[in-house]
């Protein structure tokens, strides 16, 4: 699916939609547990924000990208919606380039052309999305495309009997009921409670 496809609209669909969900968190949310246990939405909010950091770090081709932690440290709580597009910019300009899809990316899946990495970050961008959403009593079900395409994605590339190696941070997969909506379903192959 994604060997031969630009997932770069894509990635910016997934950045735009949770921008409108990270726009919408109030202050006195910020402390709200998330559906990941070591987040609250504040730390959430960093995660996102730095993992968006980090997808244009690697982009840019920066060697020590992935040694940083994908946080966003020393935002003010007012100031989350900005440092987020911000982030999400450079994201998208430091992926502009075509070459870039077929480019080898070290990562810590391996060493994979950049649209697998792009992949992932979509994934990463839209779970995290769901999880905030769902912390901040948000609408959850988004566009169903890109849950679809993610959920596709996330079950080639993280099978069920890979769950329990000690670089894997995704839980056992969820059982919920076929007919779930495609968030749910994505939330809960990726080890979420929905």
């Amino acid at each position: 699916m994604t060997e031969n496809i630009d997932p770069r609209p894509l990635h910016r669909r997934a950045i735009a939609q949770t921008e409108t969900t990270v726009a919408a968190v109030t202050p006195d949310q910020l402390s709200l547990p998330t559906p990941c246990p070591e987040y609250d939405v504040r730390a959430l909010l960093s995660h996102i924000t730095g993992g968006l950091t980090r997808a244009a770090r690697v982009g840019e081709g920066d060697p020590g990208a992935l040694a940083r932690p994908a946080t966003a440290p020393g935002v003010p709580d007012d100031a989350w919606p900005d440092a987020y597009r911000a982030a999400a910019a450079r994201a998208t300009a430091a992926w502009s380039d075509d070459t870039k899809l077929d480019t080898l990316f070290e990562v810590p899946w391996g060493k994979v052309p950049g649209r697998i990495v792009i992949a992932g970050y979509i994934q990463e961008v839209l779970t995290h999305g769901w999880d905030l959403a769902k912390a901040t009593s948000q609408e959850t079900e988004r566009d169903p495309e890109l849950a679809r395409w993610s959920l596709a994605t996330a079950k080639r590339i993280l099978p069920p009997d890979i769950r329990a190696a000690a670089d894997i941070p995704f839980g056992p997969v969820v059982d919920v009921p076929p007919d779930a909506t495609p968030y749910t379903q994505l939330a809960a192959w990726l080890g979420r409670h929905p």
